[in-house]
């Protein structure tokens, strides 16, 4: 209603805001702006405080299960690739020895 007025009137901010009681006129710009872009239902928007980022998309079950496998493969190459280069190790340190 204030901005309909504003625009119909061809009023300041300063003065829409004093005739609607609104205690600071860049509240009206924001209004306008807003207006302007969205139309009268974008005022309808709760806009304070941090937006929320909300929690992270979850995957499509099937793409989920085949990274919990990618997962587990790559934890057994990690854990054999270790006990190979300890084997490897002990072979050099015999071979260093005699």
């Amino acid at each position: 209603m204030v901005v309909e007025t504003m625009m119909r009137d061809k009023i300041s901010y300063c003065e829409a805001a004093r005739q609607f009681d609104v205690s600071n006129h860049h509240r009206v710009a924001d209004w306008e702006r807003i207006y302007l872009m969205e139309g009268p239902e974008g005022l309808y928007i709760e806009r304070r405080g941090r937006g929320s980022k909300g929690r992270p998309p979850k995957f499509p079950k099937e793409v989920e299960e085949d990274l919990l496998k990618e997962v587990q493969r790559l934890r057994a190459e990690n854990a054999y690739l270790k006990k190979l280069q300890a084997l490897v190790l002990e072979r050099e340190r015999h071979q260093k020895k005699k």
